[in-house]
């Protein structure tokens, strides 16, 4: 049972970034971005970077269960945002943004990928 609670203090701090990450993020792209939603975009693709590298270091470090599901489960959890992803792709089809929509999920996805696998990479060079 103590796994849920380092999940739940993890799912705070990670939500508790998104939320500031997208202001700081859409703050200084400024409303030329729209309607490429980078606030986003950024923290799902920085998102994916952490999850690779803390796997990759939790692996490598043998790090506790607890200690895992903390940095993945809870942090990058709460951090990165699928539900928002998708609710964004839908307001962009929504308002006829259908090439904008095309870029944000294949660049969404493949950049996330690829995040993924430098975290992991990243991770076994520490």
């Amino acid at each position: 049972m103590k796994e849920v609670f380092y999940v739940f203090i993890g799912g705070g701090i990670g939500s508790v970034l998104r939320y500031l990450g997208q202001l700081i993020v859409n703050e200084r792209m400024g409303s030329w971005a729209f309607p490429f939603l980078w606030g986003t975009f950024v923290i799902n693709i920085t998102g994916c970077l952490l999850i690779g590298l803390f796997y990759s270091l939790s692996e490598r470090l043998h790090l506790a269960l607890e200690t895992r599901l903390f940095l993945t489960v809870g942090i990058c959890g709460g951090y990165t945002t699928f539900s928002t992803f998708a609710n964004d792709g839908l307001n962009m089809l929504k308002g006829g943004f259908y090439g904008t929509f095309l870029a944000y999920a294949l660049l969404s996805t493949t950049i996330g990928l690829l995040a993924v696998i430098l975290g992991g990479y990243l991770g076994k060079q520490f």
